[in-house]
Order: C-alpha cells, then structure tokens, then sequence
C-alpha cells in the first residue's frame, strides 16, 4: 500500500466520489482550499463529514492569502461603486476568517 493513500488514521483509501460544480463554484472551492493549507482531497473530507477546518499558518498559507486580497483588489478596483458578486463577498470572507483564526480570534 501507498502512503499516499493511507489517511491520518493508517486507513487505506480505495474509493473514489467524484461530482460536478459550476466554474463559479471551482473557483470558490479552489479559494478555501488555498486558504486552508490543505490539500483540496483533505480539505473536500473535512467539509462533508462537518469536521472544522484548521488553518496552519505556513508559507502556502500566506502566499494564497497574498494571491486572494491581489484578486480582491483589482476586482473592487474594477468595479467601483457597482454591485459585489456573492462569489467576491465568500472570497472576503474566508479571507477574513482565515486571518482572524491566524490571530488567535474568534
């Protein structure tokens, strides 16, 4: 067996589920799976089974977070005093928890 496919608890994963999303919610997926640090295998289990999320601060961590508020900024830049999208408010705010987890606040 590979260590690859083995989880947390030594247990083998031999099963695969797979599902469709719209572009817009890969994007999003994408967005807290990068803000997480997890891997987006790690990140999906976590979600379903209604685990919490840790984030663990770390250079992947901080380099997403850097790459978000860049999106955030040219997308707010680019729409001025027009409407925001749900999408860019969900970005905002998995981006405000994940810094405000980093603080050590609730």
């Amino acid at each position: 067996m590979s260590a690859k496919n083995l989880d947390s608890k030594g247990r083998f994963r031999s099963r695969t589920i797979g599902f469709r999303v719209s572009p817009e919610e890969e994007k999003l997926i994408n967005s807290a799976v990068a803000l997480s640090g997890l891997t987006k295998q790690d990140y999906i289990v976590k979600r379903l089974l209604c685990r919490d999320v840790v984030v663990q601060g770390n250079p992947r961590v901080y380099k997403a977070l850097k790459n978000q508020l860049a999106e955030v900024l040219s997308e707010l830049q680019r729409i001025e005093n027009s409407s925001v999208s749900d999408e860019l408010l969900e970005t905002i705010r998995l981006i405000n928890t994940t810094l405000n987890g980093m603080k050590g606040e609730s």
